[in-house]
């Protein structure tokens, strides 16, 4: 066999009152601005090229990541230090002075927002522009659920507990994508402790090209630059969202919150709610995470029936967190929601299935946002199921990932993305919106200036038809 070396041995915070149909309201044109707010404006977008830093602050990896000849497959085994478990995520603000920062760091990544190559050289002052924008918005949201995220909090800890569940032949970093500890801060410190191999982890059972693609795209370009030896000895898990041990601990989950409704309720509906991607995603760029989520819903539907085979419930699926108006993957999760109220089912049990911790998208987009759309459109009895965190049997299918890789053969983190149709070598190439062919086959001089022009008057007059087509958040 082929391997890196063989080892010796509840509630919601109080929240602010909000209208559902403030969440729900279309996100379409504003009122036309006065002159003179329009030239402040026009002076504010003038300024942000040159306030924009020349680089994003340890964020995003440039476009083109160097990508070297991939050494050969390395079979022998070694003592020589211990192996590292890089566990990838995403990373989130931990205050509300780091939320404009965060943002900036994630769109600023090119496999985030990916513009047309003719647009590459406005992404550090597109990202800028965008993360003030949205920044008192988000922060407000962080606020709701107590001032910032907990998915570095939750991250480490599973980082040690899976630690410990190894042994002593491991040691485990946390390697956020967005926020610190950033990917390199990861890199280093499985340098400095003796590290020559690693289990690449991303905790993101779903492969998508904006997640796993992008936070393997930062993993690769580190490991080059500074740590030559993890770079030839490491392997990764491409995704695991089929995993025996990852669907039965979902199932269990979802089980202990049906039964919470035995008795309470005779009409009830489990809508796993995944984080959504533009459609363009799949459809033209060929990512499987929308295969992937599907994959998993069914063999997690099919395990609580056979743990519940008297449960009347009916399951579900739909996707959150779109934004702009471009095209994400449907059905939407509040339009799921209101549909269920209106057909009369009065219980809902949601599942956050995409997510291993708990963070913005499901203590306050599903427990807040979401709850009061499914209350007014009828739903009576609300039930979410919790996020893996710290749980003993998802701890435990950590490890079995991590033998299981060390188990088979080596796949490097270039396999690992074409093997999900992703090739991490290219620049990430994007489509203009009404053109058919990619943009190296159009006039790209003079597609650049017509659509700059339309993106700075729109962002200007505050309207987000194109910004919203190129996928940009507004």
């Amino acid at each position: 066999r082929s391997s890196l070396r063989t080892p010796t041995s509840a509630t919601p915070p109080p929240r602010a009152p909000r209208r559902a149909q403030q969440h729900r309201r279309a996100r379409g044109y504003a009122k036309p601005m006065a002159s003179y707010r329009f030239r402040r404006r026009l002076l504010f977008v003038a300024a942000a090229s040159a306030l924009t830093p020349a680089r994003p602050p340890r964020a995003a990896t440039l476009q083109k990541a160097a990508v070297a000849e991939l050494p050969t497959r390395q079979t022998t085994t070694t003592d020589e230090g211990p192996i590292a478990v890089m566990l990838l995520n995403l990373g989130g603000p931990e205050t509300s002075e780091d939320v404009e920062p965060f943002l900036y760091n994630l769109f600023a990544d090119p496999d985030i927002i990916r513009l047309p190559p003719a647009l590459a050289g406005l992404q550090t002052a597109i990202a800028w522009l965008v993360a003030k924008r949205r920044a008192p918005k988000s922060r407000a949201a962080y606020d709701s659920i107590g001032g910032g995220s907990p998915i570095l909090k939750y991250t480490t800890q599973q980082a040690r507990l899976l630690e410990n569940s190894l042994g002593p032949d491991y040691k485990c970093y946390v390697a956020m994508r967005y926020w610190h500890p950033f990917t390199d801060d990861a890199v280093q410190k499985a340098v400095a402790d003796g590290c020559s191999s690693a289990v690449v982890l991303p905790l993101y059972p779903h492969f998508s090209i904006s997640t796993t693609g992008s936070s393997l795209r930062a993993l690769l370009a580190e490991m080059q630059a500074k740590a030559p030896a993890l770079m030839q000895r490491h392997t990764v898990v491409p995704s695991w969202q089929g995993s025996p041990g990852y669907v039965d601990v979902v199932a269990k989950l979802v089980a202990e919150q049906l039964d919470s409704l035995i008795g309470v309720s005779d009409t009830t509906t489990v809508l796993f709610s995944a984080h959504g991607v533009p459609v363009s995603y799949v459809e033209e760029a060929g990512d499987p995470y929308k295969r992937h989520i599907e994959e998993t819903v069914a063999k997690v539907t099919e395990n609580v029936k056979r743990r519940r085979p008297e449960t009347t419930a009916t399951f579900e699926l739909s996707f959150q967190s779109r934004v702009g108006p471009v095209k994400w993957l449907e059905p939407y999760t509040d339009t799921k929601l209101e549909e269920i109220g209106e057909r009369g089912c009065d219980s809902v049990v949601v599942v956050p299935i995409s997510f291993v911790s708990e963070h913005i998208e499901t203590l306050e987009e599903l427990d807040i946002e979401y709850r009061e759309v499914a209350e007014e459109a009828g739903v009576k009895h609300w039930r979410r199921v919790p996020a893996l965190n710290l749980d003993e049997d998802f701890i435990s299918e950590l490890a079995t990932q991590v033998r299981g890789a060390l188990a088979k053969p080596v796949v490097n983190s270039v396999d690992a993305c074409i093997l999900n149709s992703f090739d991490l070598t290219e620049t990430p190439v994007g489509m203009l919106p009404g053109v058919d062919e990619p943009v190296e086959f159009v006039n790209g001089r003079t597609m650049t200036v017509a659509i700059t022009l339309t993106i700075l008057f729109e962002l200007l007059a505050d309207r987000a038809s194109v910004v919203g087509l190129l996928g940009l958040p507004v």
